[in-house]
């Protein structure tokens, strides 16, 4: 089953359409790359998708464990890099409810969040700063 369907709109901006549920996401280039950077730019959308599925996999694993991750909120920082212009680090900031967790619980969180899919499909190259607040 194909998993979208992206439209340009015109003006650096396209609409992606989740085909399974019919969400939509808006991508706009980023002012420093002659965009407007009135919504997420594809590199915005690669950073984010970490953070995000570090969390999902946390989620599963909390699940699996009877850990409660509710509330965890995690910031996104992308560098960019030139020569190629690509991203060159992404830093993933985790802010973990006050729960008092177990070293063991820490550890298995913290795994299955490097574990994750998109973490193990970015290139080496691209750094990846993984840090958690409890």
């Amino acid at each position: 089953m194909k998993t979208s369907k992206i439209v340009y709109k015109g003006n650096l901006r396209t609409e992606s359409t989740h085909l399974q549920s019919g969400n939509t996401i808006i991508t706009d280039a980023p002012t420093d790359n002659n965009g407007k950077g009135e919504a997420f730019s594809p590199t915005d959308l690669l950073a984010t998708s970490l953070g995000c599925c570090m969390l999902t996999i946390m989620g599963i694993v909390a699940g699996r464990h009877n850990l409660n991750i509710d509330g965890t909120a995690v910031e996104i920082t992308k560098i960019m890099v030139a020569d190629p212009r690509r991203v060159g680090e992404i830093i993933v900031e985790f802010t973990m409810p006050k729960n008092g967790y177990s070293d063991k619980d820490k550890s298995l969180l913290e795994h299955a969040a490097h574990t994750c899919p998109v973490a193990k499909s970015l290139s080496r190259e691209l750094k990846q700063t993984i840090i958690f607040n409890y």
